[in-house]
């Protein structure tokens, strides 16, 4: 059995997976989905990636897999501790050495800029919130339920932006084999963007699947085949 690691994006937690989770488990897989300090102004995404290595404890035959923000730590946990796979889902890509604002400075077109109209401008603690359902119904859920949209909304919460000024402290990203799933639709990191990096940055197994960027939510059963499936060829 694999240990799946779920490590969410920004503005989520754990409860992303909640549809993801019994697919994996009918499958005869363990899961580990964390809580990343994600509304707190001094946490790094080294901080996060402390976070899932403790939450794996004495996981063995782990893979690790990052949605969105997340795939700027998924690289650390395999860093620390033994790791059979990442996969990065519809996630961004760390540069080593270089902080996630620098990245986008070099390659603006990383993320599409649709999502900053439904975002509160950060506040005094670097914050930033959805505040445009609408937007985000676009933007993260276009492919999900009318409830389903509305009750994900409901649950988002404040993002800290202090990981992003950050330089990624690895020098090279770990050789541990990668998989990059990029959804079609994906209307927050840009499918065509996201394609290169992973041929060109990751040297990753490319899986492409429909719809846009909350696939554990909106199609969970075809997310959770694509995981088995990576698991299996290691």
């Amino acid at each position: 059995m694999t240990a799946f690691a779920l490590v969410h994006g920004a503005w989520h937690a754990a409860w992303c997976w909640e549809r993801l989770a019994p697919e994996l488990k009918a499958r005869g897989h363990r899961v580990v989905a964390v809580d990343l300090p994600s509304d707190d102004a001094t946490a790094t995404f080294e901080t996060y990636a402390e976070v899932v290595v403790n939450a794996l404890d004495a996981e063995e035959d782990v893979v690790v897999v990052g949605h969105s923000l997340a795939g700027l730590t998924i690289p650390l946990v395999a860093a620390r501790r033994p790791v059979r796979k990442l996969v990065y889902l519809c996630a961004l890509a760390p540069v080593p050495g270089r902080s996630f604002t620098q990245q986008l400075s070099i390659e603006p077109d990383t993320l599409l800029r649709e999502y900053r109209t439904g975002l509160a401008g950060s506040d005094e603690e670097g914050m930033t919130r959805w505040q445009d359902e609408a937007v985000a119904r676009a933007v993260l859920y276009a492919d999900c339920g009318e409830r389903d949209a509305a009750a994900a909304f409901a649950r988002l919460r404040p993002q800290a932006r202090t990981p992003h000024a950050q330089p990624c402290r690895l020098k090279a990203l770990p050789d541990t084999p990668r998989t990059y799933v990029v959804c079609d639709a994906d209307r927050m990191v840009n499918p065509d963007r996201a394609r290169r990096v992973a041929r060109e940055r990751l040297d990753a197994d490319l899986v492409e699947l429909p719809g846009g960027h909350s696939p554990f939510l909106s199609r969970p059963g075809e997310l959770a085949a694509v995981l088995d499936q990576a698991a299996e060829r290691g």
